[in-house]
């Protein structure tokens, strides 16, 4: 960690980050309201598509760490936006996933489809409640020509309970299934990055992802130019760093290390 001068403004991960299952990281609570408490831009950036930024608001409220809902991110604003930029309002879309990713296709003027007929493109999200009747109806669109979309890659998911599927579990079986490889919106892709830095409106290199996925955080914040965190106390731990050719700017446990750093920085 040979920086002098620490990062301007701060991408968060979530899952495995700030939280973990209904548990608060260590420290957690106390970094971001050190962000606040000192006016540092951040945004929060997750590759979870099943809520949407109003659920987190809520989520993040119950567990003490109370911010608007415009500091929050998700793989489903991203992959809308996307689309958005592609496919006029009102294309019929068929979709693997719950509100977080609906609500934003819907409010952006996509129509959702009830079954592969007529889809001019399959987005899929995490859907805790997956069916084989959903991946038939989305294998049959992807078949027929339907763009496919993935949110996000991970391909699981941290609990308190340990690891569940995620959303790239969904994925792989429909490339299985398909020989169609997604195109990926969420982290490791350039693009959610670039759109939450311009949002955030800071240079990337002036910008750090702090994250526990060296696949995703580690790996999408090197490819893009930000500055990269890892926190070992997440889904990648100790050994994620042995998967990297290039180390992270920075390496700490939790955001509470990471805190206690920042601090020796700090000018009475």
């Amino acid at each position: 960690m040979g920086y002098r001068h620490t990062p301007e403004a701060y991408l968060i991960d979530m899952d495995g980050v700030v939280y973990t299952g209904n548990r608060l990281m260590p420290g957690a609570g106390e970094f971001i309201f050190y962000l606040q408490e000192k006016e540092i831009p951040f945004l929060f950036l997750t590759n979870n598509a099943s809520k949407t930024p109003e659920e987190y608001r809520a989520r993040l409220a119950s567990l003490g760490i109370h911010v608007s809902t415009d500091r929050i991110y998700t793989s489903a604003l991203a992959t809308t936006r996307y689309m958005s930029e592609r496919w006029p309002k009102g294309t019929p879309v068929y979709v693997i996933g719950i509100s977080g990713i609906r609500q934003a296709l819907s409010e952006s003027g996509f129509r959702i489809l009830r079954n592969h007929k007529r889809a001019q493109a399959v987005v899929v999200g995490y859907d805790p409640h997956i069916t084989y009747a959903r991946l038939r109806e989305a294998t049959l669109a992807i078949y027929h020509g339907a763009a496919f979309i993935g949110t996000n890659p991970d391909v699981s998911l941290p609990t308190e309970d340990g690891i569940y599927p995620g959303n790239g579990a969904f994925l792989a079986a429909l490339e299985a299934a398909t020989g169609v490889s997604p195109t990926i919106i969420g982290k490791p892709s350039p693009t959610i990055f670039l759109e939450a830095l311009d949002r955030l409106g800071t240079a990337p290199e002036k910008t750090a992802m702090i994250g526990d996925r060296v696949e995703t955080d580690i790996v999408g914040a090197q490819n893009t130019g930000l500055l990269s965190v890892f926190l070992t106390g997440g889904v990648s731990g100790e050994e994620g760093l042995k998967q990297l050719d290039t180390p992270p700017d920075f390496v700490f446990r939790y955001l509470g290390d990471l805190l206690r750093w920042l601090k020796t920085f700090q000018k009475d």
